[in-house]
């Protein structure tokens, strides 16, 4: 169990001062929230924290993922299945919070959280304990016009950042940035078969020029090798869809929560170096 005392206004900020002081990289887990089941998904998150994830990314099951290749549209499909809906994640982060202080982040689509109510559900996910989100299908510019995101709220507004996004637009989403910036390793659909990137290091430093926020970066990343690789130019490494696909081949197994972080955890001890 990992335990600090920050609050939920600034986990994910004192997370990171925390790496940067042994100019140590963050590992950033993503699991689809209540994949297989929802208790299921606690003892996996609980145990990814346990063996050092330094932040958790949770997706919120959605029926429509078109953000989401096969992998994590199948983890949504069983989410749903079992009965997961945007109440019960968040009282999953209730639950985590009893015990972790880990850092969790929201990833979901717009859909879910009109239905909820948009205002709500900042306001119930920052009280569950959620630090960040980030709106897959909510362009940058738009999401500066929304007053639920203003400054009164400290549920951090998570900004990607493509390889493929011109300099000058890079450098307006690194100025608006928070919590940390998701660099995405190359370009397409989560979970495709490619690997990250040889030329991640050149799109981490454009962001840099323009922001002091850590840049951590995600896709294609699922062996130690790769994450050590990314870990060198960055702030971060972001792992999804390898865990994901982890996680749907012992969804039947006992130890599911051992399993999934005896994966993981190579995966940080490379990022860690």
């Amino acid at each position: 169990m990992r335990m600090n005392s920050a609050t939920n206004q600034c986990r994910i900020q004192s997370t990171f001062s925390k790496l940067a002081e042994t100019k140590t990289p963050a590992f950033v887990a993503y699991v689809t929230a209540g994949d297989p089941t929802i208790d299921k998904c606690l003892g996996i998150i609980r145990g990814i924290a346990d063996v050092g994830a330094d932040v958790i990314e949770l997706g919120v099951p959605f029926s429509d993922p078109l953000a989401d290749g096969a992998v994590n549209q199948l983890a949504a499909e069983r989410a749903l299945k079992a009965g997961a809906t945007l109440p019960k994640v968040l009282d999953l982060i209730r639950e985590f919070r009893k015990t972790h202080e880990t850092p969790i982040v929201l990833f979901t689509y717009l859909n879910p959280l009109y239905a909820y109510g948009f205002e709500k559900f900042v306001v119930d996910a920052e009280g569950a304990g959620a630090d960040g989100v980030l709106l897959l299908d909510l362009p940058p510019d738009e999401a500066a016009q929304n007053a639920e995101f203003s400054t009164k709220y400290d549920l951090k507004n998570i900004t990607l950042i493509a390889p493929t996004s011109p300099d000058d637009r890079i450098e307006s989403l690194a100025k608006q940035a928070e919590g940390f910036i998701y660099a995405l390793s190359r370009s397409g659909i989560t979970g495709a078969q490619a690997a990250p990137s040889q030329s991640i290091g050149d799109t981490v430093a454009k962001i840099k020029k323009h922001t002091d926020v850590p840049v951590c970066v995600g896709f294609g990343i699922t062996t130690p090798d790769q994450a050590a690789m990314v870990a060198s130019v960055s702030d971060g490494v972001i792992v999804g869809s390898a865990i994901v696909n982890q996680i749907a081949e012992n969804a039947l197994e006992a130890d599911l929560s051992h399993r999934i972080a005896a994966f993981v955890k190579p995966l940080i001890d490379a990022t860690h170096g």
